[in-house]
């Protein structure tokens, strides 16, 4: 088996004609494509926030092993971290940016105010919009005045880009929400956010949900009564879930050792690792881990 490892890029790596660019990456989608198209079919990781929005062209994208097809006026979001990887029908445009997590820290008072945002909460079927009709033209203008901006990397030079992309975060916050047939309260909404971002933090360390809802001054009941009302699951199933993620990740490093993933997840028994993430997703790591090797 290769020892090659997952592939994580930052900025300055898929900008080499624009070096001095650390922080942002604007630009059609095709001519990224025309670079890049060699790697992308591979899964890889980024460093930074990544969002497309689709003009042009068919396929499918896959985000933290879930598929996605590839259709006109689809923006996708990801956040840093997640693994994901495209394969192409056809010719394929539209538009990508790629920011770096510190664009908007000096920007903005709360340094954790992209978290609002339900498409960047990291969870895979949240991060896909289907843009409404209405939008479009609104959303393509605006992604036309982002590209036009051209930054050099300069301080202040990326302010008006900064402003534009809120702007569009919130047209596509706004239409997400109006697709969504179910409304939630915001206080739901705040305690659900927390929890996951509590998850995220600790789910290394901490497995039950009474610890958790602890940490968030609510019964245990509460808080699996929330899940199961919002999204049809156990506050237990969604730390497993989040450790099963965790685990296919992982699996993408050609150069870990079960065993020293089973280790690194906090399993003290390498066998009750293979036991736990065979019953969860219908085969070893290590039939999963080949599986994608042959993708």
């Amino acid at each position: 088996m290769s020892k090659e490892k997952i592939p994580v890029y930052d900025i300055c790596s898929l900008s080499k004609d624009q070096p001095q660019q650390k922080d942002l990456l604007v630009e059609r989608f095709g001519d990224y494509l025309n670079r890049h198209s060699h790697s992308l079919h591979h899964a890889h990781r980024h460093s930074f926030y990544h969002l497309v929005m689709f003009t042009k062209g068919a396929g499918t994208h896959t985000i933290d092993f879930t598929q996605f097809a590839v259709a006109p006026h689809e923006i996708y979001f990801m956040i840093p971290g997640q693994v994901h990887s495209w394969h192409f029908e056809g010719e394929v445009d539209g538009y990508i940016i790629n920011f770096s997590e510190s664009l908007f820290r000096s920007f903005l008072l709360n340094p954790n105010y992209l978290d609002r945002f339900q498409f960047f909460s990291g969870i895979s079927e949240e991060s896909v919009c289907y843009l409404p009709i209405e939008v479009h033209g609104k959303v393509t203008r605006l992604f036309d005045e982002i590209v036009g901006q051209t930054p050099q990397g300069k301080e202040g030079e990326n302010d008006l880009t900064r402003l534009l992309l809120m702007q569009l975060f919130m047209i596509v916050e706004n239409s997400c929400k109006s697709n969504n047939k179910k409304s939630i309260p915001q206080q739901k909404q705040v305690l659900l956010r927390n929890f996951r971002r509590l998850i995220d933090q600790h789910y290394l360390t901490i497995k039950l949900p009474k610890e958790y809802a602890d940490l968030l001054y609510v019964t245990p009941n509460h808080l699996n009564a929330l899940c199961q009302d919002l999204l049809g699951k156990t506050a237990g199933e969604l730390i497993r879930d989040r450790v099963l993620l965790e685990a296919k990740r992982l699996l993408t490093n050609a150069g870990m050792t079960i065993t020293e993933i089973a280790y690194n997840l906090n399993f003290q028994d390498n066998s009750y690792f293979n036991r736990f993430f065979k019953k969860n997703v219908g085969v070893t790591p290590d039939e999963f881990r080949k599986q994608l090797l042959v993708r």
